[in-house]
C-alpha cells in the first residue's frame, strides 16, 4: 500500500525535479496529483514513464491525501499550505515560510531525522534553504566527533537558485557579450550575471549581511546545534546548476583531516573525492544531476588551534531543493505514516 502524493508548483524547476525523484527512487505513489496556477494548468508533466496533466492549485481539495510537497513561492504557501494541513494533508514546504517557526521542524535526513516528529504540531515540515543543505550534511558527522564552535562559509551559488528566470538571464547575457548589438540588462540580478560574480543574494539586512547569509546562519543553529556559530558571505555565479562552499571549520577539540576524511567518507548522503592533484575535486558540473553532497579539499587550517578546510558541492535542485523534499517524506512514511 503506498501514498497519495501532491507536487505543489509541479511546472517549475524544483517541482519537475520532486517527480523525477519521486520516479527514480520508487517512492510508494498510490496516486500522484500535480498542480500548478491557473496560468499554468493544463501543462503536461512526466512522473517516471508517464505523463501527468496539472491540475488547478486554487480548486484542489486535499482532503484524503497523505503528502504535498509544495514548490511554489512564500506568498502561495501561506495561502495554500495551512488548507492541505487542515485537510489532513502533511505539507513538506519548500518555501522559507516556516523555516525559523519554532513550532514546525526544519528538516534535513542527515542530519536530525528525530524532529520528524514535531509534523504533529501543525502537520507541516519545512526544507532548508539550498545552500544550507548541502553544508550541514558534511558538518554534522563532523560536530559529532569534535563539535564545532565556529562556522566561517563562501559561496559560490549557481543561477537555477533564482529559478528559470536567473538561468534564462544567464544565457541570454552570456550570448549577448559575443553580440556587440544585443544589449540584455539585468533583470532577475542586480547585476550583469554572465562572466561576473555578485556578493548579493536576497535582500540586505540591518548589520550589512544579506538574507540569504542570515538563513545560513539561523538554519545551521536549528539543524544542527544553536551553540554554533556561522558567518557567511553568499555570491551568485554564473553557473546554470550547482552550489559550491568554501567551510572552514573551527572545532572545540581537535580534529586530524585524515580522520576527517574517513568520518566523511562513512557519512549518509555524502561522496569524498579529494586527491592532492590537478582535477582532484569536484566542480559543479561534475555534480548536476547527482544525489550526493561532494567534500574534497580537506586539510587543516593551521591559523587556528582546532582548524580544518573542505569544498563542498551539491546540485542545489536536488539535495539543496528536491531531494531533500523528499527524503524527508520518505523519513514520513517510514517513522510515522508507514503506509507504504
Amino acid at each position: 500500500m503506498g501514498y497519495r502524493i501532491v507536487v505543489v508548483g509541479a511546472t517549475g524547476n524544483v517541482g519537475r525535479e520532486m517527480l523525477n525523484i519521486l520516479a527514480e527512487r520508487q517512492f510508494p505513489v498510490d496516486e500522484i496529483a500535480a498542480l500548478a496556477s491557473r496560468r499554468s494548468l493544463g501543462t503536461e508533466v512526466s512522473f517516471g514513464d508517464k505523463t501527468l496533466t496539472t491540475k488547478d492549485l486554487d480548486t484542489f481539495d486535499f482532503t484524503g491525501w497523505d503528502m504535498a510537497l509544495f514548490a511554489v513561492g512564500s506568498e502561495a504557501t501561506k495561502v495554500y499550505a495551512p488548507k492541505a494541513a487542515a485537510a489532513g494533508c502533511v505539507v513538506i514546504d519548500n518555501s522559507s515560510l516556516y523555516r525559523y517557526d519554532p513550532e514546525i521542524p526544519l528538516i534535513v535526513p542527515e542530519c536530525n531525522p528525530e524532529a520528524i516528529h514535531g509534523y504533529k504540531n501543525k502537520k507541516i515540515i519545512a526544507n532548508p534553504n539550498c545552500s544550507t543543505a548541502q553544508m550541514v550534511v558534511a558538518l554534522k558527522p563532523l560536530h559529532d566527533r569534535a563539535r564545532i564552535k565556529r562556522v566561517v562559509v563562501s559561496t559560490y551559488q549557481s543561477v537555477s537558485g533564482a529559478g528559470k528566470d536567473g538561468m534564462d538571464e544567464l544565457w541570454e547575457q552570456t550570448k549577448a557579450v559575443y553580440n556587440p548589438t544585443t544589449d540584455v540588462p539585468p533583470n532577475k540580478f542586480q547585476k550583469q550575471i554572465a562572466f561576473n560574480v555578485i556578493p548579493q543574494i536576497d535582500v540586505f539586512m540591518e548589520d550589512g549581511s544579506t538574507k540569504e547569509e542570515w538563513k545560513m546562519v539561523v538554519e545551521t543553529k536549528k539543524i544542527v546545534d544553536p551553540s554554533i556559530k556561522v558567518t557567511a558571505t553568499c555570491v551568485r555565479v554564473p553557473v546554470f546548476v550547482g552550489h559550491s562552499e568554501a567551510v572552514n571549520i573551527e572545532f572545540e577539540e581537535f580534529l586530524d583531516e585524515d580522520e576527517a576524511r574517513d568520518i566523511l567518507r562513512e557519512a549518509p548522503g555524502i561522496m569524498v573525492i579529494d586527491k592532492r592533484e590537478p582535477g582532484g575535486y569536484v566542480s559543479p558540473v561534475e555534480c548536476a544531476g547527482d544525489f550526493a553532497t561532494f567534500i574534497s579539499r580537506i586539510r587543516q587550517d593551521s591559523t587556528i588551534e582546532n582548524g580544518l578546510n573542505l569544498w563542498c558541492v551539491s546540485d542545489n535542485l536536488r539535495k539543496g531543493a528536491a531531494l531533500n523534499a523528499v527524503q524527508i517524506a520518505e523519513l514520513l512514511g517510514r517513522e510515522v505514516l508507514k503506509k507504504g
